[in-house]
């Protein structure tokens, strides 16, 4: 399962930098991971602000 950004993002882009595969981009008000890409490893949920990023 994929991680999911929610409602809470500030758009700090903190996460986008901690993801090793990439699958982080800036979206329309908040940042989104790309399921497909996303391995599961949890770096971005660790350094959110907010708690944005959690397991789907």
């Amino acid at each position: 399962m994929a991680y999911v950004i929610n409602q809470d993002c500030i758009s700090c882009g903190t996460c986008e930098g901690e993801c090793p595969v990439g699958a982080i981009s800036e979206g329309d008000g908040k940042f989104v991971i790309d399921a497909n890409t996303c391995i599961d490893c949890g770096a971005c949920a660790g350094v959110c602000p907010t708690s944005a990023i959690n397991p789907q």
